[in-house]
């Protein structure tokens, strides 16, 4: 029993080695498995992590709908108990280098599961192209024995899907053979007010994940900031920063200059450094629920930025 174990723990680390060496790839499944559903674990628990979060302006949380009369914390929790068997596919479809026309298959599909769970209702369809893609890089990384750093990933991602990634966010693919009935709020919003939104986002990386998210985590959990704190000060570094294409759909860029705002005079006064950041933070949150205004795309983006920091804390763990 202990040699099995060891076996299995070992595995993951030298998957590729031993498919290179023309080992049968099915003797690597079980830790190709476990790996996928521990990936997917750390997707939902990103997404609860998101969730649970309080104050956080205009969006949904344990505490209130914010700005939300269509929506609850119980409809996002349906949300993600819909998505779990996805991000283990998807990280599995990685580790087996899927094109993107098969992870885009599977993201349909989760985005069905989720409209069923939610009897219709959009939670989480940004965030399963944008965690969807890091679970597959994640199964990419780990297959090919690259230290799943957030450099590494991106760097993997980019180069195993990066010109398929920039073919989906085309304009020809962004729908001149498609009715506008059918586009979804991102792409009536990109069209319309010239905003980048996921397609762009994926195109190039996650570059608010990489470049804003993660940054900002990281930096606000290296100067002693619970995890809690650490959260919402990235959420409000992205709300200043990213063009939300929710905050567009629902408010225009008067909306979009609205939230920016708010962000910005938050982190001036010191984010959670400051002794009345929740004060702020509430303050907030009362204005954009009186103007109706949720970015969720930066509550996406949050949620994917924990989730490239718990799996570069795995990895490190795994070392």
């Amino acid at each position: 029993m202990m040699r099995t174990t060891s076996r299995l723990i070992a595995t993951p680390a030298r998957a590729a080695m031993r498919m290179r060496a023309g080992v049968p790839a099915a003797l690597g499944r079980a830790a190709q498995r476990d790996f996928a559903c521990e990936v997917a674990r750390l997707a939902v628990r990103s997404l609860y992590a998101e969730l649970c979060l309080y104050p956080k302006p205009g969006l949904v949380s344990l505490v209130d709908t914010g700005s939300h009369d269509d929506m609850n914390a119980l409809t996002f929790m349906r949300s993600l108990f819909s998505l779990r068997h996805y991000f283990k596919k998807i990280c599995l479809a990685g580790w087996h280098d899927a094109p993107f026309a098969r992870l885009k298959q599977l993201g349909i599909e989760a985005e069905a599961s989720m409209l069923e769970a939610t009897c219709g209702i959009n939670t989480h369809r940004g965030a399963i192209f944008s965690l969807g893609l890091l679970c597959a890089t994640a199964g990419r990384a780990r297959a090919q024995g690259t230290p799943m750093t957030p450099v590494a990933l991106r760097a993997a991602m980019l180069i195993r899907w990066g010109e398929e990634l920039a073919m989906h966010a085309a304009p020809t693919d962004a729908r001149a053979d498609a009715p506008a009935a059918g586009l979804s709020n991102g792409l009536r919003v990109a069209a319309r007010y010239a905003v980048s939104g996921a397609r762009e986002e994926g195109a190039l990386g996650l570059p608010s994940v990489f470049e804003i998210g993660v940054p900002a985590l990281l930096a606000a959990r290296a100067r002693g900031a619970s995890m809690t704190h650490a959260r919402i000060d990235t959420l409000f570094t992205l709300m200043a920063r990213i063009n939300d294409s929710n905050v567009y759909h629902r408010a225009g860029p008067q909306g979009a200059q609205t939230v920016r705002a708010h962000a910005q005079r938050f982190i001036d006064l010191g984010g959670t450094a400051n002794a009345d950041w929740c004060t702020e933070a509430l303050d907030s949150h009362q204005a954009f629920v009186q103007q109706r205004l949720s970015p969720g795309g930066a509550a996406d983006l949050l949620a994917a930025s924990c989730l490239v920091q718990a799996i570069t804390a795995m990895d490190c763990g795994q070392r």
